[in-house]
């Protein structure tokens, strides 16, 4: 059945993914919780079967849908895995080192500092960059599934 072809598929998860952000923001200890685990939780299966058909019944091949669970990385699951924090009891007084040895990275932090109220999860979680990131992500999709034969 592939009455999804139209972009359907991409509004359902987006949709999707910003309601388990919605869960993650309302328990925020939950994805380093999932990040300790080891092995796939059963529960989840199911919620990645549902997406994983979602691509297919748009037309996706598995291969194509299964590359795409890949990129996503723990974006359906609602938050953005960071491998680094920050280190403890850095702040601003750090700048003029880091400005004369990393110039670059420095200028970055200094133009992107996080709004207060932009919900976040973490250092670089937050929720301009969380759908900032899906939305890169969809549209690369989106792109691939739109080729005369994808993967």
């Amino acid at each position: 059945d592939h009455a999804d072809t139209d972009d359907g598929w991409r509004v359902r998860l987006r949709q999707r993914f910003l309601a388990a952000r919605q869960v993650m923001l309302r328990h925020p200890w939950a994805p380093g919780l999932l990040h300790s685990r080891t092995t796939v939780p059963t529960s989840v299966y199911a919620y990645y079967d549902g997406i994983i058909g979602t691509l297919v019944d748009a037309g996706f091949s598995y291969h194509l849908a299964h590359q795409a669970i890949h990129a996503l990385g723990s974006l359906p699951l609602g938050f953005t895995q960071e491998v680094f924090s920050p280190p403890n009891g850095s702040d601003e007084s750090d700048m003029p080192a880091m400005t004369a040895t990393l110039p670059h990275l420095a200028a970055m932090v200094t133009a992107e500092l996080h709004d207060a109220t932009d919900p976040a999860l973490g250092w670089c979680d937050s929720q301009t960059e969380f759908e900032f990131t899906l939305d890169l992500l969809l549209d690369g999709l989106e792109r691939l599934h739109d080729q005369p034969r994808n993967g």
